[in-house]
């Protein structure tokens, strides 16, 4: 079942937030406490679920949460001459390991891709890693220019 997260799903997209970033980035445990994390995540995904710009979207099956994409909409300042859509900006995109390569993540992207056009949103930007690329491009996404970036120190 592909549908929109509740407060019901929370504990399941903290554990997940964090066996994703241990996954990629295993170093990150010796940095962390997990009860540290999991108040902090907490108070992003109440706030989340009940705002008007983030989206969380699940697959999930008899409650279990398989995968999960997370979009942030993002406001655009009005132009002169024409419609001003916002743009979705999508991240934390998982797939449980053991439910990889099944097609749920397609079918959850496909979701979010029909929900984007109905919604009449100006369009998605990702920022994949190299191995999710492939899945990308399966799912009608293209390559556009780097943006810039600036960190303040």
């Amino acid at each position: 079942m592909i549908r929109l997260a509740g407060k019901k799903d929370i504990d399941q997209l903290i554990k997940m937030r964090w066996d994703f970033t241990m996954e990629d980035y295993p170093s990150a445990a010796l940095d962390s406490e997990y009860k540290a994390f999991e108040k902090e995540c907490r108070a992003f995904l109440e706030k989340a679920i009940d705002g008007g710009d983030w989206f969380i979207w699940v697959a999930e099956e008899e409650g279990r949460v398989l995968s999960h994409i997370y979009i942030d909409l993002i406001q655009k300042v009005p132009r002169p001459g024409r419609v001003t859509r916002p743009f979705a900006y999508m991240t934390n995109v998982f797939t449980v390991p053991g439910y990889r390569g099944k097609g749920i993540g397609g079918k959850l992207i496909t979701a979010i891709n029909e929900w984007a056009k109905e919604n009449q949103y100006e369009f998605i930007i990702v920022w994949p890693s190299e191995e999710g690329i492939p899945f990308y491009e399966r799912n009608g996404y293209s390559h556009c220019k780097e943006p810039m970036e600036y960190f303040p120190s």
